[in-house]
């Protein structure tokens, strides 16, 4: 992976020297809150309900074992002994103090972290697919030409005041675990009929009060090219998008206002500016930095220990179903960590749980971990050997939850108990749906189920892409939460339907289960998910199950 050379932590060095003193200026009152905000926020402070956030950058979900542990460190020094991972790839401090940011950017850096752009109208923190490197789908490794993206950003003069924040994901695969189509610029790396490596470029995607999905502004752009055209993309953009209203500011509406068509021939007369002003140093630079990223050579093991052990405990076995994906080398596989416990704040892990995960990366995966777009730790490359004896000490610190991808693996932002933009909660919903399907034991009986429930419009847990999707919101001082269903984030991307009027904090538990408990009797046969279900049936069967006791004449387009 990446580490920072003397220009990086050259640039942090002045960057935090900056913002200490901007701190200062603030605690003694020469600058007003109003002044301090714009200040704050280029550097990942927030002011939430209770207290300071900071949100760090986790550079497309990558982390070496050293990094987490430096964040485990900040959680307790300064914190509570927690952070809270995000469907951002990143983590968030939700007790901060004021007087001690500086210290613990100051920390960060050393550590090869800092929060620069992680809010703002800016270019936000580049993600990409947490399988990066080691998945067996994949053309080719996105991280590289993700770091490139990161540098080439980061602190860009023409860039800091956009219209509005801007997101870019970058993915190998053709099944888009980065949800490329979601974002303002997704690139998907893929080979064209020759077998030469090129990058789709598609641009207007995005969530929140709003929800897009991204088209395809360009198929195949070859990589000496991406720089220069992400350049064009955002000139044209900070020139045609919208400032006088931040709901009408986005890409992705300048794309609906002038059509693609004519957004594409703007696009493409500045590149043909932008490519001159590239002299070739980028790609230079994308050679430079492919090193890091290199996979080492497999270790030779012997699997008869571990199908032995897989033979004689179930709990082993199951976990292993659920919880690793296939590898480039046919003994590994990458294994997911659940943060997501029955019960647990989705996303939350202690400093405790987090020294934990950084030991296992150091004696089972050379020392690296991703952050998951689920919220969820990845661990990359994981010899099968080893398997029995990494679930073994999961099991000490309740991170051994076999559920990846199964009902209580719910993507669930903050809410109303820690932001102040939510207009509900969001992690006791996910806590009470948990809990009651590890009640019933039905959990692995119904299967693959993506849960996801955002606290507010704009969408930071991606309910628009959950198979049942739950948005709280506030109607006359109550929380009320509506469904969307058939949403999915893996290609083919789509975004969910509302089923219809919203439900009480009371009414959504048993309206959940009733869904899914409708879904086991409409199903097929067991290989049938509850999404194939959903596409084979359509929505009608599945709102009768919600309003049982209403025939919903009046249809989503009319729901509260």
């Amino acid at each position: 992976m990446y580490e920072y050379n003397a220009f990086d932590q050259g640039f942090l060095t002045q960057r935090l020297k900056q913002f200490r003193a901007q701190v200062a200026q603030r605690l003694n009152g020469a600058l007003s809150e109003e002044e301090f905000k714009p200040l704050r926020l280029m550097n990942g402070l927030y002011l939430q309900l209770h207290a300071y956030m900071l949100r760090v950058a986790i550079p497309y979900g990558t982390l070496s074992a050293s990094q987490m542990r430096a964040l485990a460190d900040i959680s307790e020094r300064w914190d509570r002994g927690y952070g809270h991972f995000t469907t951002r790839q990143n983590i968030q401090f939700n007790w901060i103090s004021l007087a001690d940011t500086p210290d613990i950017l100051d920390a960060l850096a050393k550590a090869g972290l800092h929060a620069v752009q992680t809010s703002g109208n800016t270019i936000r923190n580049v993600t990409a697919d947490p399988f990066a490197g080691a998945a067996a789908d994949e053309v080719e490794d996105p991280r590289p030409l993700a770091e490139m993206i990161r540098q080439w950003s980061t602190d860009h003069p023409e860039f800091q005041f956009l219209p509005r924040k801007f997101k870019i994901a970058v993915t190998g695969s053709p099944k888009d675990r980065a949800i490329t189509r979601a974002h303002d610029i997704g690139l998907r790396i893929l080979r064209n009929d020759s077998g030469k490596v090129g990058i789709e470029i598609s641009i207007g995607g995005g969530l929140g009060r709003t929800p897009i999905l991204g088209q395809v502004l360009a198929p195949f752009v070859p990589k000496s090219d991406i720089l220069p055209m992400l350049e064009a993309i955002l000139s044209v953009y900070n020139q045609l998008g919208r400032r006088d209203n931040k709901y009408k500011a986005r890409l992705k509406i300048a794309l609906q206002e002038l059509g693609m068509a004519n957004l594409r021939e703007s696009v493409l007369v500045k590149f043909q500016q932008t490519r001159r002003e590239f002299s070739g140093g980028d790609q230079s630079f994308l050679a430079e930095v492919e090193h890091h990223f290199a996979l080492p050579p497999a270790k030779q093991q012997s699997l008869t220990p571990y199908q032995n052990a897989m033979r004689k405990d179930h709990a082993l076995s199951r976990w292993v179903q659920t919880n690793t994906r296939q590898h480039k080398y046919a003994d590994y596989v990458s294994v997911t960590i659940s943060l997501k416990t029955p019960g647990a704040v989705p996303g939350d892990a202690t400093a405790s749980q987090m020294r934990l995960m950084a030991s296992l990366s150091d004696r089972f995966s050379l020392s690296e971990l991703r952050v998951t777009q689920a919220q969820n730790i990845l661990l990359p490359h994981v010899h099968k050997a080893d398997l029995p004896d990494l679930f073994q000490a999961l099991q000490k610190e309740n991170l051994s939850s076999g559920n990846i991808g199964l009902v209580s693996d719910i993507t669930a932002c903050p809410g109303l108990d820690y932001c102040a933009l939510a207009t509900a909660r969001a992690i006791p919903v996910a806590q009470e749906i948990a809990l009651r399907f590890q009640a019933l034991n039905l959990e692995h009986e119904i299967g693959p189920l993506e849960i996801k429930i955002s606290g507010c419009i704009n969408a930071c847990g991606h309910h628009h892409l959950g198979h049942i999707g739950i948005l709280g919101l506030e109607r006359g001082g109550v929380e009320t939460y509506q469904i969307t269903l058939g949403g999915n984030g893996l290609k083919p991307t789509t975004l969910g339907e509302r089923t219809g009027p919203g439900f009480s904090a009371d009414e959504i538990l048993p309206a959940i289960e009733r869904l899914l408990l409708g879904y086991l009797k409409q199903r097929t046969n067991r290989a049938e998910s509850f999404i194939d279900c959903y596409r084979r049936l359509g929505p009608l069967p599945f709102r009768a199950m919600l309003y049982p006791n209403s025939e919903n004449e009046k249809g989503p387009e009319h729901a509260a």
